[in-house]
């Protein structure tokens, strides 16, 4: 036996080829980085202070420390806007004046949806102007895009009758056309709230159509505060299974609102600090944080700061 079990090992070497090591273990492929979204609504206003002093020069630093440190980790960033980007009626000069000197420095990783304010100077021609391409065509405002391993939606809020027929037929369309495991969509009056304005349906039909297709999250303003949502149907019943996760983050920059109307299903409401929420979108699910902003009050008075939020979620 041993005679014969020397004669099989060199028998390789006998045909004129070099003996094969041991079968060496696989290294695992390794994780693809995430993409780090920042996010808010409600943001610039300077009709009570110089760009530099306002509520979107404190979010405008959060958002730049963190891009800073994801380029030195070798990670890629990307910023959403949720609407009203400028008060008080989203005219060309507001754009220039006050959001240019403060999130206009994230304006090439910028992805907007329009909000009302936009529409209070007429067309939205200061949002559409200021954005261009960026904020999908001209007078529609909704468009689609890819993050990594996420399909993201930015719809508008504040279409009505038959363009917003056209826009959720254009959804249905735009879901059907790109299946990915994670999808996000983002517009700005949200389908359920606690803060100042009323629940509104508008948006009832778009929630349908993405809860379909294995949406994740939905991401609003409006109401300038920050709420999370356990995960709801377009009915507004929780579905921890197939439901969407929703986020109001109003809290870029402008004047804070209180809360009115608690909703059953809100798991964290806070209103004490401006701030933005971070998104790690990974392969197949997310992480969330929201990041405070330095109000510089110093008044020993003044309310305490919100408890932090942060989570994590697989994708369906």
């Amino acid at each position: 036996m041993p005679l014969l079990q020397s004669l099989l090992r060199c028998m390789p070497c006998a045909l004129g080829l070099a003996a094969l090591p041991p079968a060496a273990a696989q290294a695992p492929a390794p994780t693809p980085a995430p993409i780090i979204v920042y996010t808010a609504g409600d943001i610039a206003d300077c009709r009570y202070s110089r760009p530099q002093y306002s509520g979107a020069a404190r979010t405008a630093a959060v958002v730049e420390a963190g891009i800073a440190r994801d380029a030195a980790a070798g990670w890629r960033s990307a910023v959403l806007s949720l609407g009203d980007h400028t008060y008080p009626i989203g005219l060309e000069a507001e754009f220039r004046d006050c959001y240019a000197p403060t999130w206009g420095r994230f304006k090439d990783i910028t992805h907007p949806t329009p909000g009302n304010h936009e529409y209070y100077g007429g067309s939205a021609d200061g949002y559409y102007g200021y954005f261009g391409a960026a904020a999908g065509p001209r007078g529609r405002g909704y468009y689609s895009f890819d993050l990594g391993a996420w399909h993201l939606v930015s719809l508008n809020s504040h279409m009505h009758g038959e363009e917003q027929r056209a826009q959720m037929l254009w959804l249905k369309d735009d879901l059907e056309r790109h299946p990915r495991r994670c999808t996000l969509a983002y517009w700005h009056a949200p389908m359920y709230s606690s803060g100042g304005h009323s629940a509104s349906l508008h948006m009832q039909e778009a929630w349908r159509l993405l809860q379909a297709a294995g949406a994740e999250l939905v991401l609003s303003g409006h109401d300038h505060d920050y709420e999370r949502f356990a995960p709801l149907d377009a009915d507004g019943k929780p579905d921890a299974q197939q439901g969407m996760r929703q986020f109001v983050i109003g809290t870029g920059g402008a004047f804070l609102t209180p809360f009115r109307w608690p909703h059953a299903h809100s798991e964290v409401r806070a209103n004490r600090q401006w701030g933005v929420l971070k998104l790690a979108l990974k392969e197949d699910g997310y992480d969330w944080e929201f990041l405070p902003a330095d109000k510089g009050v110093h008044d020993p008075a003044a309310q305490p700061p919100d408890e932090p939020d942060s989570g994590s979620a697989r994708c369906r």
